[in-house]
């Protein structure tokens, strides 16, 4: 496994025509993955909006006027009411996502704790989503059951302060290194289409490739461009730089799982059929991811029986 790739290496697969690249990223999945096996993830937003971060693309930050307004946490059973509905509908990771700049040691995550050893016992992966925390939290979410945490680092480290001051990148890597302390399996990707460079995507797969092992998980998101946050008139993404940042994801971490996440509701058969050619092996499933809409289970279904995805 290597973890020094440099940004030349990097630009180098970048610049390779766009069907050599894939090929290529198609060959390396095949060699740790099974082709066509798809894993599908349900985000449970159990604590919605009202964060007092200043994300750039956040509906939920406290600081923009959009559509979604602070809500109450939700109740155990509820949660877990949601969680079996998801596994009804296929899911084997369920995300307990709390609109939280940092966890405080709380009765609110002594809730979120039985959330996690409830889930749980349902037989999934459950993923936390929670902010930043601490080494000693994040060893009593391990005692719980947390299979993994999610904590994207969103963009390059030279990019970052564009989109987010409330806290650093270094905020960011000290709670990654605070997952691993505990062994929980991280989950960190990003988000493409934020006003970035090329170099900036090509950075994160830098960072990200760098870690020691590298992340068991990689969600890719397209930029949803939310009116009332200050990037609602960010064009989005095209397809095919998509493509080509799963396939480099996939080349240069090659155990990962390559998650397709916000977005792909946007996105034809075809084009989510080119992004599992290339590498990805996992989705957000659901209505909703978070805040935003997503692809429904009826047509996701679908999907996977044109493409034969398993």
């Amino acid at each position: 496994m290597k973890y020094d790739w440099t940004i030349d290496e990097l630009n180098a697969l970048y610049e390779l025509p766009l069907m050599e690249l894939i090929s290529k990223a198609h060959l390396i999945h095949g060699q740790h993955h099974r082709i066509g096996e798809v894993q599908k993830c349900n985000c449970i937003s159990i604590k919605t909006g009202g964060c007092p971060e200043n994300c750039k693309y956040c509906a939920q930050s406290s600081r923009y006027k959009t559509a979604v307004s602070a809500q109450p946490m939700m109740r155990i059973d509820e949660v877990i009411a949601d969680a079996k509905k998801a596994i009804a509908r296929g899911a084997t990771r369920i995300c307990l996502v709390a609109a939280w700049r940092e966890v405080r040691n709380s009765k609110q995550f002594e809730e979120v704790l039985e959330m996690t050893r409830q889930v749980t016992a349902l037989g999934v992966e459950v993923c936390c989503c929670l902010g930043m925390l601490d080494e000693a939290q994040a060893h009593r979410l391990k005692d719980a059951g947390a299979y993994a945490y999610s904590h994207n680092l969103d963009t390059s480290e030279r990019f970052y302060p564009s989109i987010t001051t409330t806290r650093t990148y270094q905020d960011r890597l000290n709670t990654l290194a605070n997952i691993r302390k505990a062994k929980i399996t991280v989950c960190c990707g990003g988000i493409l289409g934020m006003g970035e460079e090329v170099v900036d995507r090509l950075e994160l797969l830098k960072t990200l490739s760098s870690q020691r092992p590298h992340p068991e998980s990689v969600p890719i998101n397209r930029l949803y461009a939310i009116p009332g946050t200050p990037l609602e008139n960010q064009p989005p993404v095209s397809i095919w730089e998509l493509l080509r940042i799963v396939a480099i994801a996939r080349i240069v971490m090659p155990k990962t799982m390559v998650r397709l996440s916000a977005g792909r509701k946007e996105m034809s058969f075809q084009e989510q059929a080119l992004c599992f050619f290339a590498g990805a092996n996992s989705i957000h499933m659901g209505e909703k991811l978070l805040t935003v809409g997503n692809t429904s289970a009826d047509v996701d279904q679908e999907m996977f029986q044109t493409l034969g995805l398993r």
